[in-house]
């Protein structure tokens, strides 16, 4: 019925002949009761999977030849459970789905493939960094070249005068002065992957997930080492511990012992390095910084006069500018992290921008400076701290 001559037919038809007026109807009824059929069918399935009781995933430790295994489960208890016939070629290191209630295996399951740690990190094989993109920080580089970039660059040398080096260091300081791109820069100079995640990242809501996640993500840095891995806000994960505590708190801690196993677990000249960071070096667990771990703790502050200005001539190199007294703006920039010139020298432009130049100016700058440092007491105000 395309016209509405044929809509008129057909009401005509209808009206005509009570037979074919019936056939109508009963076509109509039929399609209507398939469609009802559907949905009936539909919600029936979504009502099974939550009648269904979940999975329990485990860990094999050993197979046995009478169809049994030992398993391990999240909460790090060991079960001996039967095998289902229709599992085969089990072998230690699996990861495999229990019945929740008698805990025999039902299948195998790829952890890797389903929930791969490369969901919660960033991994990147070619950074375009440097240390010479980093001003103001001499000693800390040189600190860091000679703790991390030396035994991955010459390990000989080590092994010829027969010391370990540190396995990692743990980087603390002010928010915004550097940590992350040090991080980078080693990366990029040893041509290392760069792994990088939030503590916070590592602390699952499921019992042993987190634990889980640590444990691939050291895999992963082997696969690809030589590599870096960078941890920001261990904090999250490594504070003090507690006897008693939340279930949150209690899993918090079963990541923080597999991160201390991991770290133990592989050699200080292997091509895989840690840095940590944090800008709460009071709270740290002292297990993490202990000798064999994070033994070398390097402090990022905020940079001085000297400082200052070399990070502003690296963030003006490119700029189209007049004459800058690059001194008297380091002069009245006291107390301004790395990441607040950066902003500094965008702010300025934005200025330069909004007057219709083509150069920025002095006067940009001095005009910027006011820009961040209200900013900077709105954004201490917000957070309940009052700005100094």
């Amino acid at each position: 019925m395309n016209t509405e001559d044929d809509v008129k037919m057909m009401t005509s038809r209808l009206d005509d002949d009570p037979l074919y007026n019936i056939s109508f109807e009963n076509q109509k009824l039929q399609e209507e009761n398939s469609n009802l059929r559907r949905t009936v069918q539909f919600y029936q399935a979504e009502l099974e999977k939550f009648r269904t009781p979940p999975y329990v995933v485990s860990e094999i430790i050993s197979v046995s030849n009478e169809n049994q295994a030992l398993v391990k489960l999240p909460n790090q208890s060991n079960f001996l459970v039967e095998i289902s016939q229709e599992v085969k070629d089990l072998k230690p290191g699996d990861m495999v789905l229990n019945e929740q209630k008698s805990l025999i295996i039902l299948g195998k399951v790829d952890m890797t493939k389903n929930f791969p740690v490369e969901n919660y990190v960033v991994v990147s094989d070619k950074l375009d960094s440097s240390w010479k993109q980093i001003g103001g920080l001499d000693k800390e580089i040189q600190k860091v070249k000679e703790v991390l970039e030396l035994p991955l660059l010459k390990p000989e040398l080590f092994k010829e005068i027969g010391i370990t080096p540190p396995k990692g260091v743990l980087l603390y300081g002010p928010p915004g002065t550097g940590k992350t791109m040090i991080a980078k820069a080693l990366a990029a100079e040893t041509n290392s992957t760069f792994i990088e995640l939030v503590g916070s990242e590592l602390v699952q809501k499921f019992i042993g997930e987190g634990a889980k996640l640590v444990k691939d993500l050291f895999e992963l840095a082997r696969k690809k080492a030589p590599s870096i891995i960078f941890i920001d806000e261990i904090d999250s994960i490594a504070s003090r511990r507690v006897e008693l505590g939340t279930g949150g708190e209690r899993e918090a801690q079963r990541t923080f012992m597999q991160l201390l196993g991991e770290i133990d677990g592989f050699n200080a000249l292997d091509n895989v390095k840690i840095i940590a960071a944090t800008n709460r070096l009071d709270t740290l667990d002292e297990a993490i910084i202990r000798p064999g771990r994070l033994e070398r703790h390097i402090e990022v502050g905020l940079p001085d006069r000297d400082g200052r200005i070399q990070i502003l001539e690296i963030h003006t190199k490119n700029m189209k500018k007049e004459t800058l007294d690059l001194k008297e703006i380091a002069n009245q920039t006291e107390n301004f992290t790395g990441a607040e010139l950066k902003a500094l020298t965008t702010e300025a432009g934005y200025f330069a921008i909004r007057a219709d130049k083509k150069k920025v100016t002095q006067k940009d700058f001095i005009e910027a400076i006011e820009v961040v440092k209200l900013d900077e007491e709105e954004n201490f105000e917000m957070l309940g701290h009052s700005y100094a």
